[in-house]
């Protein structure tokens, strides 16, 4: 199983925190400019307070329980907060090189047969896949060495991981995906039948617009597959706002009936739906162990997680995935 260290190496994690809280008290500044929004799910105007974090409100929606950010930066925020993150240049630099052995052998490899295994089991072709948010360039360059597709194209927008794929010899477009013509994707005269997108839908500001203009891109029959948060998922229910899956940068904590109900509304068919997070366990017990989550007020949850960790801890988690209840969701749609 992967562990929270190997992907976030403790002894690097102090300056992240650091650099992270310096961009945040950059982006919170501008708070008196966040803008209300309807629900980024099910555009209902309906939701209830759940807590703050970092003073960013978030809140539940009460007709699909999507959990969100609200008021939320405006787009312009987002685009200036990305590009001058310190946070990001950091991870670039330090925590991704520190990790990539791990993250290419415990994350990558595995999304890659994911991949393969959704385009083997609907039959579906092979020409052109595009990642959105390529971030550190290993599912690409990963994916490459299949020699499974013909064109492998990295959309990613943040300056210094741009640089990473280019370092890796990826084709690259340094913009967001909401900003690109499908003249610049089919150079190549090949349409693009797969998108894969890793943990991206959560920071941005308008999902509905980025599922609509993936869905744009696809060709027919294309299938978008991604990954992000699971708001109804295990660690995010137990901890709340002591989770780490919940920060100023995610602004939308779908689950998987509520991003399900977004994508057939922007013009997919929902083929498959999985829960595969692998650190739920660990990060509650972490939690536990540091005195942050009292024990006592959870006596199944010392039992299982702190006093029979050993004979308990993996199996819990493996429940975890198997009932779609783990903090990590990956959901598949076809163009219809």
């Amino acid at each position: 199983m992967l562990t929270e260290q190997e992907i976030r190496p403790e002894h690097l994690m102090a300056e992240q925190a650091r650099l992270f809280a310096l961009d945040i008290a950059r982006l919170m500044a501008h708070q008196s400019d966040f803008v209300q929004v309807n629900c980024p799910a099910c555009d209902q105007n309906d939701c209830a307070p759940a807590f703050q974090k970092t003073d960013m409100q978030f809140v539940n929606c009460r007709r699909c329980s999507t959990l969100y950010a609200n008021p939320r930066p405006k787009p312009e925020q987002l685009g200036d907060y990305y590009q001058h993150s310190q946070n990001y240049q950091y991870w670039s630099q330090h925590i991704f090189p520190a990790s990539e052995n791990a993250r290419r052998e415990k994350i990558f490899k595995p999304r890659v047969s994911q991949v393969l295994e959704i385009c083997r089991r609907f039959e579906l072709p092979i020409h052109t896949l595009l990642e959105v948010g390529a971030g550190f360039g290993i599912f690409c360059e990963e994916m490459h060495k299949t020699q499974t597709f013909e064109q492998i194209i990295a959309v990613e927008p943040t300056p210094y991981l741009a640089d990473d794929c280019r370092r890796r010899g990826l084709t690259v477009i340094e913009k967001p995906i909401e900003e690109i013509t499908s003249n610049e994707l089919t150079a190549s005269g090949q349409p693009i039948q797969i998108i894969a997108c890793f943990e991206v839908i959560e920071h941005l500001f308008c999902p509905r617009d980025f599922l609509l203009k993936c869905a744009e891109l696809l060709d027919q029959n294309g299938v978008l597959i991604l990954t992000c948060p699971n708001g109804q998922g295990f660690d995010v229910v137990t901890l709340q706002e002591k989770s780490s899956a919940v920060d100023v940068e995610h602004l939308n904590l779908f689950n998987p009936f509520s991003l399900a109900q977004l994508m057939e509304t922007c013009g997919f068919e929902v083929i498959e739906i999985q829960t595969p997070g692998q650190l739920d366990a660990e990060l509650v017990r972490k939690q536990m162990l540091s005195g942050a989550l009292n024990p006592k007020e959870h006596p199944f949850l010392k039992q299982v997680l702190m006093d029979g960790w050993e004979s308990y801890g993996a199996a819990f988690q493996q429940f975890l995935i198997e009932n779609r209840l783990s903090s990590n969701m990956l959901l598949a749609g076809r163009k219809r």
